[in-house]
Order: C-alpha cells, then structure tokens, then sequence
C-alpha cells in the first residue's frame, strides 16, 4: 500500500488558520451514532483494482467487503461475506460458502459467480490491475494475467453454485487467507464491471456496512447500509469523512471536539490533548529504489557500487528519521535477521564499477533523483548526490515534487532513483517481496533477477518456518544488488479521541475498520441527572 500521504502528517505546511470553524457538527445531530474524522486530501479511487494508497484501504473497509476481513485488533482473517470454508487435505483447495443474506447496497445478493467475475476482470491482462499479482498462486491465473492463456475456465476460480465458490492453488499456501482480505479481493456485479469512470455519480454498487451519501473533493459522507448481513452489529449510522491537508485547520477542529480522528494530517506541536496523540511501530519502510529496468542501472554491481560510496551514517540518523532501518522488511515474528548496506566501503565500490566497465565513474550517466517535497528527503537526496559528486564526479540532477504530482512522476521514465514509502497489505514478509518479482503490476523499479524470481516461487510451496528462510534470502537477494536502500521504518501516527472512539486499535497496518467502531456512551456523574 503507497503511503502517500504519510510524510505529509510530519511535514505539512500550516496555511492560515481561518476564522470560523467551518467543520463544527450541527448541535441537532445524532452524535451519539456519528463520528467526524479528517484524511489528508488525495485523489480517492473508487475503483479497488486500481487504488493503492492507505487512505483508500481505510474507506474501503466501509463499503466494501470481500470473503474474509481483518479483526480489527489481531488483522486475522475473520469471516465475512464467507461464513465458513474449508481446506482440501492437501492444502491447495479451498472451498468458501457464502452467506444467504449477502447483499449490495441495491438489495442484490452477492454470489460466488460475482467474485469469479470480480478476480477474473481483476486478471484480466488489459486491465493492469495493480494488485493482480497477488493472485499468482491460483492455478492459472499467472498465465491469464500475463494474456498466455486467455481462457477463464483454464483458472483455478469455480462458482459451484450461488453460495459456493472454489479456488484450486498451484501449492499450498498459509498465507492465502491474509491474502484475501486485501480490498482487491472483494465482488461487484458483472454488469458493473465494464463501467469505466467509477467515481462518477454518488456511489458505486458496494456490499459492506457502509455507503457512500455524498462525495466531493473536500468531503465524503457514509451512511449505514441497512441491508448488510450483519447491520445488527454495526452501531454507526453515519461517518463523515473530511479531506484537507491543512494541518492548522484539522487541529483546531479536533481540539474543539468537532472532529474525532485525524490520520496523518494534524499539526501535533499544536494538540491540546496530547494523550490523543497515538504512535505505534508499523510495518512500513521508507526506501530509495533504482530504475533498473535500462543500462546500466540494471546492472547489480553497478548500483552497489554506488550504494558503497553513500554515507549511510549521515543518512540514517536517529536524530532525523524514525527508526533507521537498512533492510526492507520490518521486524516479524519467527522472520530471520537479513543484512543490507548499512556502512560505505569505497574500495570495493570503485572495483565494483570498474568491473562493470565504469573505471573511477568515468562513462556513467548523470544520475536523476526524483523526491517529494520535504526537509528529509531533501537532506538525503543532498547526502547521495554530495557523495558521488565527490568520489565520481557526477553532477547530480536531484528534481522535487510536489506531493500531489509526485507519484505520477514515479510512473514515467526519465530518472534514476525515487523514493516511496511502503506499508504492508498484510502481515507477511511477502507484501514487502513480491512486488519486486519481474512481471508484478506494481514493480515501479523494472527490477528483473531470475534467481529473485525462483525464490519468491519457492517459497510460495513452502510453510514456516522454511518459507520465511526462502522471503529472507530473496530479500538478501535485493539489498546485495542495492535494488533498494532502505531509509528507516516509518510508525503510525494518529489524533484520535479514544475517550470518544470505541472499536479503534492501535495495529502494525494502520488499518482500522469502521463497522468495529462506535460512540461510546457518556458515563453519568454522580449527582447530575441527564435529560433526552
């Protein structure tokens, strides 16, 4: 998941602070069953098959729903639109049943042919899914995806029946299920699919416990959806959704109470209630990445060899950056220790690039570093180009973006190094490792090494703890060649009123899903009587 906007919760610019309150709730409202929350302000995609930041992932959680979904305190796969399943004995063959009372906003009912629909326009080569990938480990579906075979039926995805719906693996998987809570996953009727501008009109035909009521570029307004199965259990009936990165703004609203979470775009120097102020560790890393997909920064000992003349200790320091990290993956359970590049080595870099044909640096081109705007990224940017103007003399171009233009800068060619800030889509080394395999929708970098690839495959057949040994030496595999440079593990920071919020907790995806929270009620003083 892009974490676009994540930086900008540290480094927003505070505009002038208006005169009124303009997101002051209306006396008359039902507060008791509302909650205000503000996200930092970017291009929403209603469309899952093609949205990928974390402020997408969030409102997804609301109006849509696929066959499992997280808890929202251990990010387990629960059941959802899936009331149960099962598991062939070995391990390849899944079977979902699907709830009766299954239904779209429309009052349709969700069927396994749905899903089948859903995941095969999810494959669909012209499509270029983002996320399609993930899907690799049906049968079939790589080669469907990649337009080897364009038969349906030759992918492992059969609706038995309305209720039933089954999914054959190349290999046993454990993490599937983790897999499938990704948003991704989730049906649409076929009808729908076709459409090609999703965020025209209100809304879109989504089956989770929410709907969208109103939508505009400053505001996004959800209202229970009364015909999800398990409506009972949702105590919210409306969420109001406010897009700004005005950090002034948002935190004067949350300090008067008209707001009850702010995700990422708050000015916490400026918080009053500095309790409501919530860090947790995430499971995200900020790294650089080379365009390896031309010469000569496809060549691995090229990249190393600039990597060596970086000054890491200047680069990573604790004083500037959250947790300084020199490996992609952040700390797991049972996941083994990987090194990466964590200190210069100037000899061997120089003989790095001359074995590469690159003697002293002489024949390089010059090095284009593309950044979004930031005091951080800046410094870094500085640091590497300083190091090879000095040790190669190589006149760095280092170019800024703005955050709103910044990721479609990432998509086109023409530079050599960018920086991204990645967070998991579930808890499992491979969310951090697959994207990088040769023919990933979301492989930015064009990195392709064969034996990365055979890893990843490897592993996909494998079960702890030896699947973690393989992900750990397809990683060691991607630091070695200095494919990527990771910068720190970036934590989670949220401006919430737990004394207001219930069903909200603190959890390494920074995913929060709205039909667990609630208002909770006011507990009486003793001695005051309340009124209705």
């Amino acid at each position: 998941m892009n974490a676009s906007a994540f930086r900008a919760a540290c480094v927003a610019v505070a505009l002038l602070l208006p005169s009124a309150r303009p997101w002051a709730q209306d006396d008359s409202a039902d507060l008791p069953e509302q909650i205000t929350i503000s996200f930092s302000k970017s291009d929403i995609q209603l469309n899952p098959f093609h949205a990928f930041s974390s402020t997408e992932a969030q409102l997804f959680t609301a109006i849509y729903e696929g066959l499992v979904s997280y808890d929202p305190f251990t990010l387990e796969p629960v059941p959802a639109v899936a009331k149960s399943w099962t598991v062939s004995k070995d391990g390849k063959v899944y079977t979902f049943t699907l709830r009766d009372d299954a239904r779209y906003w429309n009052g349709e009912p969700v069927t396994a042919e749905d899903f089948r629909n859903s995941w095969l326009h999810l494959l669909d080569p012209q499509e270029k899914a983002e996320y399609s990938f993930l899907l690799d480990i049906v049968k079939g579906a790589k080669d469907y995806r990649l337009g080897k075979n364009t038969d349906p039926k030759s992918v492992g995805i059969t609706a038995v029946s309305p209720t039933v719906l089954r999914v054959t693996l190349n290999e046993p998987a454990a993490h599937f299920l983790k897999i499938l809570c990704h948003y991704s996953f989730v049906p649409f009727p076929k009808a729908f699919l076709s459409k090609n501008d999703w965020n025209t009109g209100t809304t879109v035909p989504g089956d989770g416990p929410f709907y969208i009521l109103k939508h505009s570029d400053s505001e996004i307004d959800l209202t229970k959806n009364n015909l999800y199965w398990d409506a009972d259990n949702v105590s919210l009936s409306s969420i109001k959704i406010l897009l700004s990165d005005d950090a002034d703004r948002v935190t004067d609203a949350f300090n008067h109470e008209d707001i009850q979470w702010a995700a990422g775009n708050a000015d916490w120097a400026k918080v009053t209630r500095t309790k409501s102020i919530v860090v947790n560790p995430l499971f995200a890393t900020s790294y650089f990445f080379f365009k390896s997909s031309a010469p000569p920064w496809n060549n691995a000992d090229v990249r190393r060899g600039l990597a060596l003349l970086l000054p890491w200790d200047k680069i990573r320091v604790e004083s500037d950056l959250y947790i300084p990290a020199s490996t992609l993956v952040p700390k797991i359970a049972s996941y083994p220790d990987v090194k990466g590049i964590d200190r210069s080595n100037y000899a061997e870099a120089m003989e790095l690039l001359a074995k590469a044909g690159f003697t002293g640096g002489k024949g390089l081109p010059i090095p284009t570093i593309i950044i979004p705007q930031g005091e951080d990224m800046k410094r870094i940017a500085d640091l590497m180009a300083g190091a090879w103007k000095s040790a190669l003399g190589l006149a760095v171009e280092v170019k800024t973006f703005p955050y709103d233009d910044y990721y479609a800068a990432v998509q086109k060619p023409g530079y050599t190094l960018a920086t991204t800030t990645w967070i998991g889509d579930f808890a499992d080394p491979l969310t951090f490792l697959e994207m990088w395999t040769s023919d990933s929708n979301l492989n930015d970098a064009g990195y392709k090494n064969p034996a990365f690839d055979e890893k990843i495959r490897e592993s996909m057949g494998e079960s702890e703890p030896e699947r973690y040994n393989t992900l750990a030496a397809a990683e060691t595999i991607l630091l070695n060649g200095a494919a990527v440079l990771p910068i720190d593990h970036t934590p989670a920071i949220n401006l919430v009123d737990l004394s207001t919020i219930d069903g909200w907790y603190p959890n390494p995806l920074d995913i929060h899903p709205f039909k667990y929270m609630r208002v909770k009620a006011l507990e009486p003083i003793p001695g005051v009587a309340y009124s209705s």
